[in-house]
């Protein structure tokens, strides 16, 4: 009898350990069925075409057909694409501006979701396309949102993807580009005080078109130096809320890269 009880009950605690490693798998599904079905998810990437927004010292993408319908016999279709790194919707990894800064296989699975902050400073670009996001502009905003968290990913809203693709640069009849940027100082706060672990905008530059032109491109720099990620040509900012939502930066694993177009999207509250 015993015998029969010992047996019975080691049984029955090894149905509840399955019961519960069963349990912790489903766990996660529901978690993804309710995160599908109680959040919204925005994309904050520009599809990748020839008529994607870029760089101005970049070349448009260009699309090759290897492989048609019509010579493989109907079998299948293939293309070859070329395009630069920093493409479209981009990820800048710290080795695209100092040399012993990590590259794109340095990055895993962990380092792809973040915290999403979004200072909207949009009407102050409409105002002024040459406007710069200052330090006091984003201890404004923690006035109202409170301390912006360490490893958090801090998005510039300034409406700038809302232009066609040929205004980006947005020249005077002087031929001198006008677009917003961060100002140095709010750069070096969001870093050296906030620890964020990545900066976003909308336009193809950190730095402000004046500030580029007249010491270069110091923004870029000091965040790239200083270890964090620099993503660029973001879209749909104004569709996630200035805290609550997470940020997915996410980019294929390419040897020694320095930057690549990515697809970023946010999860964000209804």
């Amino acid at each position: 009898m015993k015998k029969f009880l010992l047996i019975t009950v080691f049984m029955a605690g090894a149905a509840l350990v399955f019961a519960g490693g069963k349990k912790e798998k489903n766990d996660l599904w529901r978690e993804l069925a309710r995160l599908q079905s109680d959040y919204r998810w925005v994309d904050l990437s520009f599809e990748v075409s020839p008529e994607t927004p870029h760089w101005y010292g970049f070349d448009p993408l260009a699309v090759k057909p290897l492989y048609t319908f019509e010579n493989t016999d109907g079998v299948f279709l293939a293309y070859q694409y070329t395009l630069s790194g920093q493409y479209g919707t981009h990820t800048d990894f710290p080795g695209h501006f100092d040399p012993p800064g990590r590259l794109q296989d340095d990055y895993g699975p962990l380092e792809f979701a973040y915290p999403l902050v979004v200072i909207d400073k949009s009407a102050a670009v409409a105002a002024n396309p040459d406007y710069v996001l200052t330090k006091q502009d984003i201890l404004d905003f923690e006035k109202i949102h409170g301390q912006i968290p360490a490893g958090s990913f801090v998005a510039f809203r300034s409406d700038w993807s809302k232009r066609d693709a040929g205004e980006y640069e947005n020249k005077d009849a002087a031929g001198n580009a006008h677009y917003p940027g961060w100002d140095i100082e709010a750069l070096q706060f969001l870093i050296d005080i906030r620890n964020v672990a990545a900066v976003g905008h909308e336009t193809p530059d950190t730095d402000s078109a004046l500030t580029g032109a007249a010491v270069g491109f110091i923004g870029e720099d000091y965040v790239l130096d200083h270890g964090k990620l620099n993503v660029e040509l973001l879209k749909n900012l104004d569709q996630v809320p200035p805290v609550g939502a997470i940020v997915f930066d996410t980019f294929p694993k390419i040897k020694g890269g320095t930057g690549f177009t990515s697809r970023v999207f946010a999860i964000a509250p209804k």
